[in-house]
């Protein structure tokens, strides 16, 4: 009889799976068109037929980008380090031996960002990923917490929900670039009617400056079944539901205000999230949830605290949140 319910049990679980990797994949392909649409709309009203092409070519290569680059480098572009040897080793530890427990083919690597919101986020695939936890994260949260936070993580690793993530962060960074576009043909616009030449379609500047806002309101609208999915597979994960609730409340996880989507000079500048990060339900209903849930019957984590300050000599004024290159708040 226990063999039969593990053997019902790893089918539910395989079922679900498979229906969030599909339903990633519609959503992928809805900001994709998403954004061919916008590219191909503006690039026809300034360069025709020519346009449409170099503007599909953009959506493929930025695709492309999104699916090939490495974790490390995502990490790079968030100013997360890797933490120096000998340390974090708890938190290493952890990582790998939740790793085990969702049958990673490998651990994922631990980065720390030198930031003191709170705020976690993965990158890269089942066979090759990365954890980023701010510096806030492991100075203010217990173990236990991290531990919840790290098993969330690895939970989306090995739900496959990172693919998506990528891409929306790719395309978000993408459409930044369209917006500064936009910005600079204004200005070109503004500059010819003044010596009474051709003017740029307006529609399109409209439509390039508008972008930012309409890609992040779409991410703001997608599935955040992905997220239950991933606090429930957390939960199997470390057999504490309510840890994972309790980490939940203390991290920094505001999507922010329509008007921050379109406020100048950087679309979402204040939001403290990579835009991979922008489907996130509301705290409140994701710790509702969890504390409906009754302990899975797990062994449980080895902890114990200890003091985990990975990044000496970097004080608060460093670790103020601040807009940074990438395009995130932090």
């Amino acid at each position: 009889m226990s063999l039969e319910r593990d053997s019902n049990r790893n089918l539910r679980r395989k079922w679900r799976i498979g229906i969030q990797y599909n339903a990633n994949l519609v959503q992928m392909a809805l900001l994709l068109a998403t954004l061919a649409i916008i590219l191909a709309l503006t690039f026809w009203a300034i360069w025709g037929g020519t346009g449409v092409l170099v503007g599909l070519l953009f959506v493929a290569g930025g695709t492309a980008l999104a699916l090939r680059l490495k974790p490390e480098s995502v990490m790079h572009l968030y100013g997360a380090r890797a933490p120096e040897p000998g340390t974090q080793t708890q938190v290493v530890g952890l990582a790998a031996e939740l790793a085990q427990r969702a049958q990673l083919v490998r651990a994922p690597k631990i980065y720390v960002i030198p930031s003191g919101m709170l705020s976690a986020f993965s990158a890269g695939t089942s066979e090759r990923s990365c954890i980023a936890l701010t510096e806030g994260v492991l100075r203010q949260l217990t173990m236990c917490e991290i531990a919840d936070v790290l098993a969330h993580e690895i939970a989306q690793i090995r739900n496959g929900d990172l693919a998506l993530m990528s891409v929306a962060d790719v395309v978000s960074r993408l459409v930044q670039v369209l917006y500064y576009l936009g910005l600079f043909l204004l200005a070109l616009n503004l500059f010819r009617i003044v010596v009474d030449e051709e003017l740029i379609s307006w529609w399109a500047i409209a439509i390039l400056v508008a972008a930012p806002a309409v890609m992040n309101l779409l991410q703001l609208s997608l599935s955040k079944q992905r997220e239950f999915d991933a606090d429930r597979t957390a939960a199997l994960l470390t057999g504490d539901p309510l840890g994972l609730a309790s980490a939940i409340t203390r991290l920094d996880t505001s999507t922010g205000h329509v008007i921050d989507d379109i406020l100048p000079p950087v679309p979402a500048r204040r939001v403290p999230q990579p835009s991979m990060l922008r489907c996130h339900p509301a705290a409140n209903l994701r710790v509702a949830r969890l504390r409906k849930l009754e302990a899975p019957p797990v062994p449980t984590l080895d902890i114990a605290e200890e003091p985990r300050i990975s990044l000496v000599g970097v004080g608060p004024i460093a670790m103020r949140a601040r807009y940074r290159w990438p395009g995130v708040w932090f």
